[in-house]
């Protein structure tokens, strides 16, 4: 049985619903600080944490899923107003087991938090541009490639504040296949630097080097379909433009849960 409950700080249930295959749930509400999304029931769902949020597939080991409501600096990642409203829609669905197998991004979870989580795909990273909500690795899977600028949504981004040694881990949560993955470089040039090529390194212990050029598109890397539970970035090195500002925009892992 797949439930939802939304919650005040002090524990004060505010709306609550369960299904055994899909809840929809309709918040009437201006969220408040410490306000937060209790979901459980299930190891695998896909999730909208509100209606103007993309639906992302997410992988919870225990069950259970907490969500705080983006309060403060943390909202400018997301749209303009979209926890503002006194209305808020929550939707959320048990994935069939045969849709495990089939070959999808694996990595694309707009419901991504900063901090630590009870749910993936998860990132986190060793420096985020000022520590700002708009440069923090939880936009790389966020689902939005739009690149040609940089700052507030929907042109959020993984910054590195010019540091040489910046890494950025993916934990999926669970092991799982995967195929290939995709990088879209942040191209607000001449703002915006790139890197000509960088290192992921993968949870079986394998390091794969891969070259990079000066394009919004997506960048393609085979992984060969191992069998890994994490992937990280590292060993990004810049292009030489005057620019100091390489960023990351998205990254996007292909593959499928193991049978």
């Amino acid at each position: 049985m797949i439930r939802v409950t939304v919650e005040a700080a002090g524990g004060a249930v505010l709306a609550s619903a369960s299904h055994p295959e899909e809840v929809l749930l309709s918040v009437d509400r201006v969220y408040e600080p410490g306000d937060r999304i209790l979901i459980s029931g299930a190891k695998h769902l896909q999730v909208q944490m509100d209606q103007a949020l993309p639906f992302g597939e997410v992988f919870l080991p225990e069950e259970k899923m907490t969500w705080p409501v983006p309060v403060g600096e943390h909202r400018l990642a997301y749209a303009p107003g979209l926890f503002e409203s006194s209305r808020h829609i929550i939707s959320v669905q048990a994935i069939p087991e045969k849709e495990l197998s089939v070959l999808r991004n694996l990595s694309c979870n707009p419901a991504d938090l900063r901090g630590e989580t009870d749910f993936f795909p998860h990132c986190t990273a060793n420096v985020e541009t000022r520590n700002e909500a708009c440069f923090c690795a939880r936009n790389v899977i966020d689902g939005i490639r739009l690149n040609t600028f940089h700052g507030e949504w929907p042109f959020q981004s993984w910054g590195i504040g010019a540091r040489e040694d910046a890494w950025c881990l993916l934990n999926l949560g669970r092991t799982v296949v995967a195929q290939k993955m995709a990088l879209t470089l942040r191209a607000d040039f001449p703002h915006d630097a790139y890197w000509t090529s960088g290192h992921v390194v993968l949870s079986d212990g394998t390091d794969l080097s891969f070259e990079l050029q000066k394009t919004g598109d997506r960048q393609w890397l085979d992984l060969g379909g191992r069998k890994i539970s994490w992937l990280r970035l590292e060993r990004l090195i810049k292009s030489d433009d005057p620019s100091a500002f390489p960023a990351l925009t998205q990254w996007e892992v292909f593959g499928r849960d193991l049978g």
